[in-house]
């Protein structure tokens, strides 16, 4: 059987895209966190959110092929990992940043409000 890559390579592959996605992540929560409650920088932070999300279906889709087509534990499972830390992970901090853009806009439309009055 030809597999993908062999287990050196899988544990290279592993260890790339995992500190890839890791200092992405890093870089997302520190962008957001300092920017989304000033409500800057949103196109970024949603745009570089949705890039990591999408690289991990890519990963997850990708991972669970490999697992249908019997390719070997060291092939599916840094594929699979690193999709579902993706998609998982970031998916579920989408609604926080979101929330923490809003509370931004609500505070900018209070200040202009009180600003008229």
């Amino acid at each position: 059987m030809n597999y993908w890559w062999t287990a050196q390579q899988a544990g290279l592959i592993g260890g790339v895209a995992g500190s890839v996605v890791g200092i992405l992540g890093g870089i997302l929560g520190t962008i957001a966190g300092i920017y989304a409650p000033k409500g800057k920088l949103k196109g970024l932070v949603y745009g570089l959110a949705a890039t990591i999300i999408g690289f991990g279906g890519i990963s997850l889709v990708a991972g669970i092929v490999a697992l249908l087509l019997r390719q070997p534990f060291f092939v599916y499972y840094p594929l699979i990992l690193v999709g579902f830390v993706c998609v998982i992970s970031l998916g579920s901090l989408v609604p926080v940043i979101r929330l923490r853009y809003r509370e931004a806009d609500h505070r900018r439309l209070e200040a202009e409000e009180i600003r008229r009055s």
